[in-house]
């Protein structure tokens, strides 16, 4: 048996002083400080002093896209160009210097926010014969030059704009680096989360996900849990080789699990594609692209097959056909983003079991676009409040690289909507308040219970307490998952 001792430790909102016991990756007990726990007795116990700081269960992003977020890293930052001109400008200079045999990518552009459109001219005037691709913040449109176009066999009209899936399989193709080096992007990534807190992630890469990460923890990977989404294409594949959802997968060390089956049925707010009752501005209503019984039938094999369907809905139009899929099919599931929501929709969460998984810092990224887009009606926009007021469970993420894979970033988003940047709250009746953020953070726990697994985040300040400008910036002290370090921040 291995022991290890937290001493002195405090759980937020409490001011007295415990001691954290854990044998074997698993919490055995919480006792006031300095008493013994009887399932910690054993000589060699380690024992570390955390003087007063605070514990809180491990933190779960629940939707991210790990390889992008880790390609995102090394690539350009487009994400403060205002205007198509001004984002080929910054392409020019980069291009200039750029390896011709080498794809420049460029990440996190809003189209739907400039003055100007994008060009296929507009870009080959800046890039030349450099190949170049640029990738929007919500990964649902890609805008190339010719030379791009030439290189992956597409044919983008007069805008350079590819949409929806054909931006998905490009963008799949530009992730087609060697192993070493992605997984390496990968580690780095998972290492940087593990210093916010972060012990788990539910990863929606949109390919087929288990191999990568089989060989990813064969060969070492430690830092976080990982349950690895499955798409609709690869659901035979995947009920072939025995999977369902939880499953621990062979090889994962403990740490890889069958995630949901991820279903996208509409586009997204800054593509304009998502699915919405009334038209937006420019027209059209968005994009459906699963029909409502397709996605019954799809919800119905992936009960029968042990999955837990996550259903990607943006517009209201597709959050209210995905919830009468769910009902029609009688299960629950969950509802990815739930950006926009028709009132009498909201108590259905709750009625149907469907969880909201929710990105509380697109409300901060996107209240222009949804103002420009659902303008008069953005009260129901992210409204995280008026979903758990009808019962809704939430789970919080990012959808990195659409947001940063930081869960501080998404408490403080719901619970503030605001980002310290002079600008008022955006819809303060959706906030939520910490203690629910937080719950939605760690799966539901409502703290450290005995018998749980040993996965822990010490904080050098109370969650509950922390002035709301400091929230986002969270010190985070150590992560600890199944009982040993994953982060160390002095300490071990």
């Amino acid at each position: 048996m291995t022991g290890l001792v937290l001493a002195a430790v405090r759980r937020p909102g409490d001011d007295r002083l415990w001691d954290l016991h854990i044998s074997d990756g698993v919490v055995s007990g919480l006792v006031p400080s300095g008493q013994p726990a009887s399932a910690s007795l054993d000589t060699g116990v380690e024992v570390v002093d955390l003087d007063g700081r605070y514990v809180i269960p491990g933190l779960w992003d629940e939707h991210v896209h790990m390889t992008q977020w880790a390609l995102h890293a090394n690539r350009l930052d487009l994400s403060g160009a205002a205007s198509a001109g001004e984002a080929a400008a910054v392409v020019r200079l980069h291009a200039s210097a750029a390896d011709p045999s080498l794809t420049t990518v460029g990440v996190g552009f809003r189209d739907a926010l400039w003055p100007d459109v994008p060009t296929l001219e507009m870009l080959d005037a800046a890039t030349g014969t450099q190949p170049t691709v640029l990738i929007s913040h919500d990964l649902h449109c890609a805008w190339l030059n010719s030379a791009a176009a030439r290189r992956y066999a597409v044919e983008p009209d007069a805008s350079g704009l590819l949409r929806e899936e054909p931006a998905f399989a490009l963008t799949r193709e530009l992730g087609k680096l060697p192993d070493s080096v992605v997984d390496a992007w990968v580690l780095e990534s998972a290492r940087n989360a593990a210093s916010r807190g972060v012990v788990g992630v539910v990863d929606f890469e949109m390919t087929w996900n288990r191999e990568p990460w089989v060989r990813r923890m064969a060969n070492g990977f430690s830092a976080l849990r990982v349950d690895a989404g499955v798409y609709p294409e690869d659901l035979e594949r995947a009920v072939s080789l025995g999977m369902r959802t939880g499953q621990e997968a062979d090889g994962g060390r403990g740490l890889l699990r069958a995630g949901p089956l991820k279903v996208l049925i509409d586009g997204a707010l800054n593509t304009r594609t998502a699915f919405c009752v009334d038209p937006y501005p420019h027209g059209g209503h968005g994009l459906l692209t699963v029909s409502e019984e397709e996605l019954f039938e799809l919800l119905v094999r992936a009960g029968d097959s042990g999955f837990v369907p996550a259903v990607h809905a943006i517009g209201d139009a597709a959050n209210t056909v995905a919830l009468d899929a769910f009902e029609r099919a009688g299960m629950g599931g969950r509802i990815e983003h739930a950006q926009f929501v028709r009132r009498q929709d909201f108590v259905r969460f709750g009625r149907l079991g469907v969880t909201a998984s929710v990105q509380p810092v697109h409300a901060l990224d996107d209240r222009d676009a949804a103002e420009s887009n659902w303008r008069g009606r953005t009260d129901r926009a992210f409204p995280l409040r008026s979903l758990l007021d009808s019962g809704a469970t939430l789970a919080l993420g990012s959808d990195a690289p659409v947001a940063p894979l930081d869960p501080w970033a998404a408490i403080a988003a719901a619970t503030t909507r605001a980002r310290g940047d002079g600008r008022r709250p955006w819809h303060p009746e959706e906030t939520i308040t910490r203690q629910q953020a937080l719950t939605a953070s760690v799966r539901g726990r409502s703290g450290i219970r005995v018998g749980d697994p040993a996965d822990v985040v010490v904080l050098d300040a109370d969650p509950l307490s922390v002035p709301d400008a400091g929230l986002a910036a969270m010190p985070v002290a150590a992560t600890l998952l199944a009982g040993r370090f994953t982060f160390d921040g002095g300490l071990a």
